[in-house]
């Protein structure tokens, strides 16, 4: 019991000149591990955006793709949404790639044909430098596909 009471009192004594560090080691600790759960989030939600402008712009350049009159008229459509869609969540347009793929039919806008549109983007991770990201290394490839079925009752002009 002895052994006890002295023990106690040296742990009392070794911690009576800690007066005053609790705090600084929580600001501390609360930092270290604040400052990456904040980079988490910001980067998830950078992502998560990205993924939708994708996915919004490719659904939307399908369907006006397949309710143009003429297939002229369908590119310059579907080039609109997609910029438009990108546009929306502040990703710029001229660093996506789109392609175009029709099945059931040899001409894309013709009745019962199948028209794929698939957007792809990089969405830069944030807070890195442009140096970095300009080779492509600091950035997220994100795609995004839609199919739409041109109507039966569909023809041209």
């Amino acid at each position: 019991m002895t052994e006890l009471r002295a023990l106690l009192a040296g742990w009392r004594a070794a911690l009576a000149g800690e007066t005053g560090s609790a705090s600084l080691e929580f600001i501390a600790v609360g930092l270290i591990l604040l400052v990456p759960l904040v980079y988490l989030v910001v980067t998830m939600s950078a992502l998560q955006g990205g993924a939708f402008a994708v996915e919004g712009a490719a659904r939307q350049a399908a369907r006006v793709y397949v309710q143009a009159p003429t297939p002229a008229e369908a590119e310059a459509r579907a080039e609109r949404a997609v910029l438009v869609g990108l546009a929306d969540y502040g990703i710029d347009a001229a660093d996506a790639e789109v392609s175009i793929g029709c099945a059931g039919a040899p001409v894309c806008l013709s009745r019962r044909s199948v028209v794929t549109v698939t957007v792809r983007v990089q969405v830069a991770l944030p807070f890195v430098p442009a140096v970095i990201t300009r080779s492509r290394g600091a950035s997220i490839p994100l795609e995004a596909s839609a199919t739409q079925t041109v109507s039966r009752f569909w023809h041209e002009g």
